[in-house]
């Protein structure tokens, strides 16, 4: 099992926080190191050198430097959220906003174009050398678009029904070779003929190839998380390199050196082609950083791109599970009780349940709408919130297809957690309120309201409730049986703003109180957690 220390002592960001007389006194403390980007995936290196990488969570394009790993922000929100990213031959850098369905331009004047719009799912893109442009959608469609680097015209589709046709290259003759990542191959395609012919098979998920300057294919497979090169015309592969599972994508330099994304790592390496070594420029501790729970002597943390664990007594990071070599699909909440785990994806409609002991998955479940959390019930059934249909619906642990709405009409339900009571808390996000609902008959009673877009909370040792109010980039304390509030700390790195394509919960913060009553809480913003350690 992997794992990443971030120093025997986690970092002074702030003094006493403030409270009334009486009440007490918390320190604010970075637990976990930065994390330089929100996911990476795309990059490209540029006619002058520079190193170009795309985050679509963080919806930016970020410059790179090469020798030392800093990072800085190229293409700001929101026009840079970009999952695939490249320069044309006349200087115009394009890229691909997977989540707006949009295809960005970028001209060596200055002139910001919009080439493409109304296509979710756009993932990859690649010029010509004649200076056409391409571009696929993946995952959200599945098709290959030629786009007209002026403007003026709307997207020509020239084929659908690849197979997840992803990051992809042409050679000097024209033809663009790409992996096809549901079919586990590599493809060649005629733009022109608008025709497709398998050229190597036998890869797990190929995610992206690219030409270096020998027009050689080099390919990067995200489950095993190997580099190959790739003979284009007898398909043989050679296994140059391997890193951790989760590489994005890949770009060669003028000289022919290579270099690598991994989303899970938030990280960018260098790969030497000719001896295997890789050699990390920048990575992070944390992808994401969604919500938290703690069990025991461990912070549990839903990644997106990952499941991890954070050591409480040494802060170190260690992994449960990544995606592509894990089945697991994009966590964004997570919840702990007993012997299991459960974790929900947002985005992909997903639920999944582990065994805590032997971190092997139960069952992965989709069909779910919108699932911002999941929570154990003790009688082995489980609570999910759907914060598109305002529901809390109960699923049946011994046969996943058995579902009951147990409340409906919640504006916006996130983040749950049991009372040990028979009552189930609920933050709506939407609503602004925290709800009580009893499990048994449904009943629900407004324990808090007037909050700004609640979302984690987690019971202290003395009953209160610690919540975050992201609209207020603040955490509150909740008196459950009065309502009252009383503001713990503000102007906290919380509540990172999402595209209007998306729920507005996005990144859920989470809360999780530990048995000394310190406040730990994870910054969607700084990619981080921190901890509100009690005086």
């Amino acid at each position: 099992m992997r794992s990443l220390k971030y120093g025997a002592a986690a970092v002074l960001l702030a003094l006493a926080a403030g409270c009334s007389e009486g009440e007490p006194t918390y320190e604010l403390e970075a637990v976990t190191g930065p994390s330089p980007f929100h996911g990476i995936h795309g990059l490209t290196i540029t006619s002058e050198g520079r190193l170009l990488a795309g985050s679509v969570i963080g919806r930016a394009i970020y410059e790179v430097d090469r020798k030392t790993g800093d990072t800085s922000i190229f293409e700001p929100s929101p026009e840079g959220m970009a999952d695939d990213i490249e320069e044309g031959p006349d200087g115009t850098l394009a890229w691909t906003a997977f989540l707006d369905g949009k295809v960005y331009a970028r001209k060596p004047d200055g002139t910001l174009l919009t080439l493409a719009e109304g296509l979710p799912g756009l993932n990859s893109l690649a010029w010509r050398e004649d200076g056409r442009l391409f571009a696929t959608q993946v995952f959200l469609g599945d098709a290959l678009y030629e786009l007209d680097p002026t403007g003026a015209n709307p997207p020509r589709k020239i084929m659908e029904g690849m197979g997840g046709l992803n990051g992809f290259d042409f050679d000097p003759d024209g033809k663009l070779y790409g992996p096809l990542w549901f079919k586990k191959q590599i493809a060649r395609v005629d733009v022109d003929a608008a025709t497709l012919e398998v050229i190597a098979e036998g890869f797990a998920t190929p995610a992206a190839v690219n030409f270096n300057s020998k027009h050689e294919l080099h390919a990067v497979d995200t489950e095993t998380g190997h580099v190959y090169r790739v003979d284009i015309e007898t398909g043989e592969k050679t296994l140059l390199a391997e890193v951790l599972p989760a590489i994005d994508n890949l770009a060669f330099d003028a000289e022919d050196n290579l270099y690598i994304t991994n989303m899970a790592d938030n990280a960018i390496i260098a790969i030497d082609t000719g001896t295997g070594a890789a050699e990390t420029i920048v990575s992070g501790p944390l992808a994401i950083a969604g919500d938290i729970e703690i069990s025991g002597d461990t912070l549990y943390i839903a990644d997106l791109f990952a499941i991890r664990k954070l050591d409480l007594a040494s802060n170190e990071v260690s992994e449960l599970a990544r995606v592509w070599s894990s089945p697991i699909d994009y966590p964004l909440s997570i919840s702990a009780s007993g012997d299991r785990i459960a974790v929900a994806g947002l985005t992909s409609g997903a639920v999944q349940t582990f065994d805590k002991a032997s971190e092997q998955s139960l069952g992965l479940h989709h069909g779910f709408t919108v699932p911002a959390d999941a929570v154990l019930l003790e009688d082995g059934r489980i609570a999910i919130s759907e914060y598109a249909r305002g529901a809390i619906v109960l699923v049946d642990g011994d046969d996943w297809s058995k579902r009951t709405d147990l409340a409906t009409g919640l504006a916006g339900p996130a983040m749950l957690k049991l009372d040990g009571k028979g009552g189930l808390y609920v933050s709506e996000h939407l609503g602004g309120r925290l709800t009580r609902i009893n499990i048994e008959n449904g009943e629900r009673s407004i324990v808090a309201e007037g909050l700004s877009a609640p979302e984690g909370f987690d019971i202290a040792p003395d009953g209160s409730i610690v919540i975050a109010e992201v609209g207020a980039k603040q955490i509150s304390t909740i008196n459950p049986e009065t309502g009252k509030k009383t503001i713990i700390r503000g102007d906290l790195p919380i509540g990172f703003d999402a595209p209007e394509s998306v729920p507005s919960l996005f990144i859920p913060t989470g809360v999780a109180v530990a048995a000394n009553g310190d406040i730990y809480f994870s910054s969607d913003i700084d990619v981080r957690i921190y901890r509100l350690k009690k005086g």
